[in-house]
């Protein structure tokens, strides 16, 4: 059943405990049971909503992604410069990547300044840290599997036809 649950909240819509017991025709107390299994072994964290962009307030801050070199350390690899780094609050994505850098970071921030001095002061002058490179997102097309829809076309352009 943890299978059918877990489907149910990674692709349908919001759904209270007691509609997903109506459409797995299980007791609201099974999935409750099941919640709480899921939550105890570590695999259900916690869900969010997925938020338009555009359609939040103007200056709700930025996100960027920050590539980061560091230097593994003897005995403990990587892990203790990325759970240092990960502990930061602006920090809300971190993963350990194959390829050109080691870390990928992602980072919110009030405004382009704060995510730079955070970069300059904070994640760059950590010992271990060899580079970083920083890239502010500036739209969002789709995010966890939903596409946001292109804005209205301006009534104010024309039309471009061939």
């Amino acid at each position: 059943m943890a299978d059918e649950v877990l489907k149910l909240l990674l692709e349908g819509e919001a759904l209270d405990k007691a509609q997903i017991a109506v459409i797995l025709n299980k007791s609201e107390a099974e999935i409750e049971a099941e919640f709480a299994a899921l939550k105890k072994k570590g695999i259900l964290l916690g869900w969010r909503p997925i938020l338009h962009p555009a359609a939040l307030a103007e200056g709700e801050g930025v996100h960027a992604l920050i590539e980061v070199k560091i230097t593994p350390e003897r005995d403990g690899g990587f892990d203790r410069i990325a759970e240092r780094i990960a502990r930061f609050s602006e920090v809300e994505t971190c993963y350990l990547m194959s390829g050109a850098y080691d870390l990928l970071v992602i980072v919110h921030g009030k405004s382009l300044h704060s995510v730079a001095s955070f970069v300059a002061a904070r994640l760059s002058s950590i010992e271990g840290v060899l580079s970083t490179a920083t890239h502010f997102m500036l739209k969002v097309y789709k995010e966890q599997g939903h596409m946001f829809e292109r804005d209205q076309q301006d009534p104010d352009r024309l039309s471009v036809s061939p």
